[in-house]
């Protein structure tokens, strides 16, 4: 596989992202609640990333993250099928991480359906913690897992914590 490339992105982006995001995190819910029109309020909106992974500029997978003063909340994340377990969503998370340490953010919290464990174990994998459930969180049908995750790093000199990569 090629390697991903990853990019901001654009409204041209946003009927690509609300479909995987219906077929790969929406399914078997009533509904479309990342509808395109919701994806391109979410593009541009400046307090929120919106990141695509592109292959051979074949968009491939995306996450979209709301900034806070303190705390950013990755609503969205998805890789297609094909391109599963090739590190893209982990690369994803990297470049989040990035932006939210640059703006000052401490904690990333998500939630997740909790009949997804494949997921679960990769959020686990970067660090998350499980913090609660959330009973019918998804439209009063299904139970979602809220997860989070301290990105502040520890300063290997001193041993202080740093909200950004330097100290």
């Amino acid at each position: 596989m090629a390697n991903p490339a990853f990019r901001l992105a654009t409204p041209a982006d946003a009927y690509e992202i609300a479909v995987m995001s219906r077929y790969l995190i929406e399914v078997g819910l009533r509904g479309w609640s990342w509808h395109p029109e919701r994806v391109a309020k979410a593009i541009r909106a400046r307090d929120t990333d919106v990141l695509v992974a592109t292959v051979k500029d074949l968009l491939v997978g995306f996450a979209i993250m709301e900034f806070g003063d303190s705390k950013a909340h990755l609503s969205l994340l998805a890789v297609k099928p094909s391109h599963q377990r090739c590190g893209i969503g982990r690369k994803m998370m990297g470049w989040l991480d990035e932006a939210a340490l640059t703006a000052g953010i401490s904690t990333i919290n998500l939630e997740l359906r909790a009949n997804n464990f494949g997921a679960r174990c990769f959020y686990k994998m970067l660090g998350f913690t499980e913090t609660g459930y959330l009973p019918g969180y998804y439209r009063n049908v299904e139970t979602a897992v809220r997860m989070s995750r301290d990105i502040r790093r520890v300063i290997p000199q001193t041993g202080q914590l740093t909200r950004g990569g330097t100290g």
